[in-house]
C-alpha cells in the first residue's frame, strides 16, 4: 500500500484569501505607457537620488529599527502643517505618535494586528483598495464591505449603519482607490460622531497631496478631535518612492505604541529611510511636481468628458471609467495600442495620470470606444 504523506494545512482564512492583483508591467522589450499602478512618473529628484546612492554603502548594516531620524522629521513636517489654532489647542505632533513601516499596506496590517481579534468585524467601502479584504482576513477579522454610493463615492451613512457591537475597525479611504472620489471634512466629522469611541477609524490618505476640492479632509484635525482616529499615509505616490516602500501612521501615543509593537523589526530599509528624509527636505520641489500631475489629471478628465464619458470627480492621481462587462476587452485593446491600464473585471478601468504623451494616446484610444 502506498503511503500518502499528509499535507500541512493552511489556515482557512489564508486559503480563502482573494488575490492581490498588481498593475500590469510593461513586457520586456515592449514599448508602452504604464498607467496601471498609480505611480508617480517622475524619477526621484537629484538630491533624493544622491541620498539613495550614499545610503547604499551602508547596506551591510541593519537599519535603525525605530527609524528615529525619519519619525522625528515626519513629526516636524506634520507639525509645520498644523494651523495656529490646532497647534495652540493640541500642541505639536511628536515622534511618539508616528509609526513607519514597509509601505502603507504593511502599516495597515500592523494596525489591524494590534487591535483586531479573531471574529472582530472590520467595515470598509467596496470597491476600494484591494488590500483591505486581504489584511482583514490575515488579521483574523471579518470583512464587512459596504457598497459605494453614486459616482464611486463612499456611502458614509451606510458605513455608519454597518457598525455593530462586533465592529472593531472602520476604514475610510479618501480619495478612494480606484474611483478617485473624496469625501469632505464635514462629512467625515458627521460620520465620526456616529461611530462609538472604542471603534478605531483609519483615515487612509494615500493620495492626500493630490486633493483639490472645497472642505478637504484634514486627517490630523480629525485625529486631534477624536482619539479613536489613526491617519495612514505613504511616500509612494506624491513623493515617488513606490519602489522603496515607506508608509506611516499617525495616532495617539498609546495607540501608536501598540502598533509599533506589532511592526516587523527593521521593516524599513536604511536606503528607504534616507530617501524619505531627503524627500521631506525637498518637499517644495516635489509638490511642484504634484501640481503638474494635478493639471494633467484635469486635462485628461476634460478630454474624456468632451467625448461623452461620465468621469467621476477624481481627487487622486488617476481617473475611473465605468465600463461594466466591456472592461476586460477594452483594457486588452488599450494594451495592444500602447497604454497599460488597470481593469477591474465587470466594473471599470482605472487609468493613472502619467506623461502628457500617455494622456494623448489614451484619450485617442478612448475616443474609439465611443
Amino acid at each position: 500500500m502506498r503511503y500518502v504523506t499528509p499535507r500541512v494545512p493552511l489556515r482557512p482564512a489564508i486559503s480563502a484569501l482573494p488575490a492581490y492583483v498588481p498593475g500590469a508591467r510593461v513586457p520586456v522589450g515592449a514599448a508602452a505607457f504604464k498607467l496601471s499602478s498609480n505611480e508617480n512618473h517622475f524619477p526621484p529628484l537629484p538630491s533624493v537620488q544622491a541620498a539613495i546612492i550614499d545610503a547604499a554603502s551602508d547596506v551591510n548594516r541593519y537599519p535603525d529599527m525605530f527609524a528615529t531620524e525619519l519619525t522625528e522629521a515626519l513629526a516636524a513636517d506634520l507639525t509645520a502643517g498644523l494651523s495656529l489654532e490646532a497647534l495652540a489647542a493640541d500642541g505639536p505632533i511628536t515622534p511618539e505618535q508616528v509609526v513607519v513601516g514597509n509601505g502603507s499596506v504593511a502599516v495597515l496590517a500592523h494596525i489591524l494586528e494590534a487591535v483586531v481579534d479573531a471574529g472582530d468585524e472590520v467595515v470598509y467601502p467596496w470597491r476600494s483598495f484591494e488590500a483591505y479584504p486581504i489584511v482583514v482576513s490575515v488579521a483574523g477579522g471579518t470583512s464587512v464591505p459596504v457598497p459605494l454610493a453614486a459616482a464611486g463615492g463612499l456611502d458614509l451613512p451606510a458605513m455608519a449603519a454597518a457598525v455593530t457591537d462586533r465592529t472593531r475597525v472602520v476604514m475610510v479611504c479618501t480619495p478612494n482607490n480606484p474611483t478617485g472620489s473624496a469625501i469632505t471634512h464635514t462629512a467625515l466629522e458627521e460620520f465620526l460622531a456616529q461611530v462609538p469611541t472604542d471603534v478605531l477609524v483609519i483615515v487612509d490618505e494615500a493620495y492626500l497631496e493630490f486633493v483639490r476640492m472645497d472642505d478637504p479632509v484634514d486627517g490630523l484635525a480629525a485625529l486631534a478631535d477624536h482619539p479613536n482616529v489613526v491617519v495612514l499615509r505613504t511616500f509612494s505616490k506624491a513623493y515617488g518612492l513606490a519602489g522603496l516602500r515607506v508608509g506611516y501612521a499617525v495616532a495617539r501615543p498609546r495607540l501608536a505604541a501598540g502598533i509599533r509593537s506589532a511592526t516587523t523589526p527593521f521593516g524599513v530599509s536604511h536606503i528607504a529611510q534616507r530617501a524619505a528624509v531627503a524627500s521631506l527636505r525637498a518637499k517644495t520641489e516635489l509638490l511642484a511636481r504634484v501640481e503638474t500631475i494635478v493639471a494633467e489629471r484635469a486635462r485628461m478628465a476634460a478630454a474624456l468628458r468632451e467625448q461623452g464619458w461620465d468621469v467621476p470627480d477624481a481627487q487622486a492621481n488617476f481617473l475611473w471609467l465605468e465600463l461594466g462587462a466591456r472592461t476586460a476587452a477594452r483594457a486588452a485593446e488599450a494594451t495592444a495600442a500602447g497604454v497599460i491600464v488597470r481593469p477591474f473585471a465587470g466594473e471599470g478601468m482605472r487609468v493613472s495620470v502619467g506623461e502628457p504623451e500617455a494622456t494623448d494616446l489614451f484619450v485617442k484610444i478612448a475616443a474609439g470606444w465611443r
